[in-house]
């Protein structure tokens, strides 16, 4: 009796704290390649890119992605379907696009969980041959779900990051 008794506290103790916990997330990773600030837009914009540089993507060798559209446009949306739990069912869209600087795609989450979810990538010249690239992840949990925004970095920040130095190696070959 004693264990329910201190199970339903911290059940309460959880919920409480999701109460207190912003429903809005953002993660932010950088990184600087060694190549004009065209020659990473250029590669960056295209979705079907991601096939070489995301960790989602190579997590699963047998996902199926369709694209429809034109890629390095508003409105391609790359479609994807894995049996790995780690990469599920869902699709992203190129939402925004300002030539040079920055794209936006909105993510549609569909398995394990449903979830939409935004992904913004800006570039900042460093110098005339190096570019920083930012990439924000963002969105927002319902409550409970909110809970998840403490491990948002823990969860997504480090395949984030691993995005970033998979595009820099092939960007530099």
């Amino acid at each position: 009796m004693i264990i329910l008794y201190i199970l339903a506290g911290l059940v309460a103790l959880l919920l409480i704290a999701a109460l207190l916990i912003k429903k809005d997330f953002s993660l932010e990773k950088n990184i600087v390649i060694n190549l004009t600030q065209k020659e990473v837009f250029d590669y960056l914009k295209l979705i079907r890119n991601q096939e070489k540089y995301s960790v989602w993507v190579m997590k699963d060798p047998n996902i199926n992605i369709v694209y429809t559209g034109t890629d390095g446009t508003v409105g391609f949306t790359s479609s994807w379907t894995s049996n790995d739990k780690n990469v599920g069912i869902g699709e992203q869209e190129i939402i925004k696009l300002t030539e040079g600087i920055s794209t936006e795609v909105e993510i549609r989450f569909k398995k394990p969980f449903e979830a939409t979810n935004w992904a913004r990538t800006t570039l900042s010249a460093v110098n005339e041959n190096q570019t920083r690239v930012s990439q924000v992840f963002y969105g927002n949990n319902k409550f409970p779900m909110n809970l998840m925004n403490l491990l948002m970095d823990k969860m997504v920040g480090k395949d984030m990051y691993q995005n970033l130095v998979n595009m820099k190696k092939n960007l530099e070959l």
